[in-house]
């Protein structure tokens, strides 16, 4: 029987990268590919749906909204074209029913989702909670720190200072964040904060 995987990481950890590549595989083979993420993430794409990674690899997706269904999506997908495979970018902005219906739909093709676990307070997202809760399998996608210790934090940073409040979603690239370990998260928190 198909499963539900959740494959996670910090910022820069090659997650869209994976996803693409995960796709390509499929393709190669002949398979049909449902490549989705959610509209929340509008990086890098100038009023198109694309999953792009920070390498360069890039490819066309479909995007739903915090109030769509996967399973509309999915069922409108495969008259059109088929599909045996849902691979979805950026999970962790998925809704907890949205969650709930990816893994409904395990009953029929695998589905892999790629994303964030923690938002920059060391906090789950919605969706990834939901996903740690449902998958039938976890895989950490390592990244390092600037020490060079494995990162585990997405930093924000603000007019160059590490903040750990504001809203959860702010769309962002290496401008406003950077993967660290949790030790060099909090030196830089303290740092800001003797700095005001």
């Amino acid at each position: 029987m198909p499963r539900l995987y959740f494959k996670y990481g910090t910022m820069g950890s090659s997650k869209s990268a994976q996803a693409l590549m995960c796709k390509f595989n499929y393709e190669q083979k002949g398979m049909k590919v449902l490549l989705v993420k959610p509209s929340l993430d509008t990086r890098g794409d100038d009023g198109q749906r694309m999953v792009r990674s920070r390498i360069g690899l890039v490819d066309e997706c479909e995007t739903v909204a915090k109030d769509d269904s996967f399973r509309e999506l999915f069922d409108s997908y495969k008259a059109k074209y088929g599909c045996d495979c849902i691979i979805v970018d950026e999970a962790q902005f998925c809704t907890a029913e949205q969650v709930n219906e990816l893994k409904y739909l395990t009953r029929q093709v695998p589905v892999l989702c790629y994303g964030l676990m923690n938002d920059f307070r060391c906090q789950l997202f919605e969706g990834s909670k939901r996903l740690v809760e449902l998958a039938d399998s976890l895989q950490e996608i390592k990244s390092v720190c600037r020490c060079g210790r494995k990162s585990t934090v997405n930093a924000r940073f603000i007019n160059g200072k590490c903040v750990d409040d504001g809203p959860v979603v702010f769309i962002g690239g290496d401008e406003s964040y950077e993967n660290m370990c949790y030790w060099c998260w909090k030196e830089e928190l303290e740092k800001a904060k003797n700095d005001d």
